[in-house]
This record gives structure tokens, C-alpha cells and sequence, in this order.
């Protein structure tokens, strides 16, 4: 049996099938699919069962600090509480909170079966322009049913402090990029220090995914711009929703500009513009949007200050194995994309 860092097939096997109580998993295959920079994401399969059978375990990186540990909980805990609502979410299956199973809390899920899109869509999906506007339709519409539950409702009334909720996000992104600068960058000094003197009044409190964007939804195999799940809630609490309206932005090329983040496929034709996602929105929900160049501000800046995190882990060389070439470059362009926002009102 091949041992899997993190989730070693001989410890999760009769632990499932204890936790499950189904003999069946004693046995397993352990697949580590998502290693990214932040948690860990494994297919578990019961020996000689098909990918049907199979589920999903969330974990921490190997290492990591209790802080980051309990990650899995709130992770665990918001993905329950949406279950029944109209959010897509994978079905929770069950978490350990004990430490000595694998090291570090674990929670584990059904498999939902999806279209992963990240920087380019499979061949046959979505070829048509209006396939495309069906995608980006079914995006927003989450985003709206998300940010319509009621905290309260579904049991997540004390799930985050959404008093003072965009000061604390200006105040700890700016700590973040303050600990980690890999060089002197005065204009990014200088868009933390707008931001923090022209926060806007919070206009309404929600859930907010914290990440919320393409790559972190799979579609709908056979019906296009149906959302099968969203994952990784690990940054989920209660605060601003326009939050994360300006993080999917920073995700949301249009065609015909240079983009300082990841590549996207919203620059092929039939994906609308951040303009036309913000409209539909606002259609969506009802919110007030007048303030909305602010949050897309704060969303370049923390993007920016990610990216600076990243960079100066590298030098550090605590990112051996992940190829960051490029990242250095990005930071500039962010920080005019938040400038051009508070400047101009840019999306």
C-alpha cells in the first residue's frame, strides 16, 4: 500500500470505515488531487470500487499551524449549513477533530462530479458564445443565492463579525503585505493607506465565500451554466458580500486587456464584461453597487499583497517545488488596477 503524505491509505481506511460504518472502506486508494498553497484535497476510493463509490477528504498542508488547522472546521461547518439552501454544495460526510488520526483536523465530503474549468474550457463544452453567457449567468446567480441566506436561519449567526467587518479586512491585508514585502513598493503603501481613509458604509451583512470564482465551482456536465458545487470555503465568514463581487473581478478578464491575475476564460466571445456580471448582480440581489469601485480597489490590493506573500516565501525558499516565475511582475499591474478603480471607477 502506497503511503500518501497527509492521508496515509493505512490510517484513513479503518478509520472511515469506523467513522462511515462501512466495512467496505478498511481498504482504500488515497489520490491527492489539489495541493495548491493552501489545503490539501484527496479522492478516497474503497479498494476495488469505481470513481462512483468514491469521496473526498479535505485537509491542512502537512506542517501547518493550528491557526490554519482550524480551517477544517469552519470549512465543515459552512458547507453543512448551506445544504439546504439553494447554494450548491458538496454533502458533508464527517469530520475529525482529533488531532492524532492524520496530524490535523480532516473532514470529508461526497465526490460531486463536474467540469473543473481553470484557464481554458474542455473541447465540446460551452463552444458557442451563448453556452459561454450561460456560464457566467449561472455564476452570479450563486453568488446572489448566497449572499440572500440568512445567517441566522441556517445556524451561522456567530460565524464572523461583520461589525467593522472592511476596516479589520484594510487592517489585515496591509499587516500581511507589511510582514512579507519583498521589496519597497511605495505605491502599494499608498493605495493600503486610501483604502484604509475611504472605507464604505456596509450596506448589508451576509456569508461570504471569501474566494469566490470560476475555478472554484465545478459546472454542470451535460446542462451548461448550472453551478454543481462550490468549494473551498476556507476564508468563508460573515461581512460584506460586495467583497466578494470584487474578488470574482480580479478573476474576470475581458478580452482585448492585459490582466495582472491568473488567465481566464472570460476573454473568449459570449463571456460578458465585469460591467454586465455587476448589472445582472445587482438585478439579482437588489444591492446598491454605487460604492462597488472600492471593493474592486481592495480586492486588487489583497491580490497584490497575496502575490507579494508568495514572492517573498520563495526567496525565503519556502516554496520549493512550485514555480512562481512571473509572480514579482504582477504586483505592479494590480496595484494600477486598484488606483484605476478608486481614480476612475474601473471594473
Amino acid at each position: 500500500m502506497t503511503t500518501i503524505a497527509g492521508a496515509d491509505p493505512g490510517t484513513v481506511g479503518p478509520y472511515l470505515a469506523t467513522a462511515l460504518g462501512q466495512d467496505r472502506w478498511r481498504s482504500v486508494d488515497v489520490e491527492l488531487i489539489a495541493a495548491g498553497m493552501s489545503n490539501l484535497t484527496y479522492v478516497v476510493t474503497p479498494a476495488g470500487g469505481s470513481a462512483d463509490d468514491a469521496v473526498i477528504l479535505r485537509r491542512p498542508p502537512t506542517g501547518a499551524v493550528l491557526a490554519t488547522a482550524h480551517d477544517m472546521v469552519r470549512e465543515h461547518r459552512v458547507i453543512t449549513a448551506l445544504g439546504g439552501t439553494p447554494v450548491p454544495v458538496p454533502r458533508t460526510l464527517h469530520l475529525c477533530t482529533d488531532t492524532t488520526v492524520l496530524g490535523a483536523p480532516f473532514y470529508v465530503m461526497e465526490r460531486v462530479v463536474g467540469v473543473h474549468v481553470v484557464d481554458q474550457l474542455p473541447p465540446g463544452y460551452a463552444d458557442e458564445p451563448a453556452q459561454r453567457r450561460e456560464i457566467a449567468d449561472g455564476l452570479v446567480d450563486v453568488l446572489g443565492d448566497l449572499h440572500a441566506v440568512d445567517p441566522a436561519a441556517v445556524g451561522l449567526a456567530d460565524f464572523g463579525r461583520p461589525e467593522g467587518f472592511l476596516q479589520r479586512q484594510v487592517r489585515r491585508w496591509t499587516t500581511q503585505w507589511e510582514a512579507t514585502r519583498d521589496t519597497d513598493r511605495p505605491e502599494l503603501d499608498a493605495l493600503a493607506a486610501r483604502l484604509a481613509g475611504t472605507v464604505p458604509e456596509t450596506r448589508r451583512t451576509g456569508i461570504t465565500h471569501g474566494d469566490y470564482r470560476l475555478d472554484n465551482c465545478l459546472l454542470d456536465p451535460q446542462v451548461r451554466g448550472r453551478i454543481r458545487a462550490v468549494l473551498d470555503w476556507e476564508m468563508s465568514t460573515l461581512g460584506d458580500p460586495l467583497t466578494d463581487l470584487g474578488m470574482l473581478f480580479v478573476y474576470w478578464p475581458q478580452a482585448g486587456e492585459a490582466t495582472a491575475s491568473v488567465p481566464g476564460v472570460s476573454t473568449l466571445p459570449g463571456f460578458p464584461t465585469r460591467s454586465e456580471l455587476a448589472a445582472r448582480y445587482a438585478s439579482r440581489t437588489g444591492a446598491d453597487l454605487e460604492a462597488l469601485p472600492w471593493y474592486v480597489a481592495f480586492a486588487w490590493f489583497k491580490f497584490a499583497a497575496i502575490v507579494a506573500g508568495i514572492v517573498a516565501r520563495s526567496a525565503a525558499g519556502a516554496m520549493a517545488g512550485k514555480d512562481i516565475s512571473g509572480y514579482a511582475e504582477r504586483i505592479g499591474p494590480c496595484v494600477e488596477r486598484g488606483r484605476a478603480a478608486l481614480d476612475d471607477g474601473a471594473l
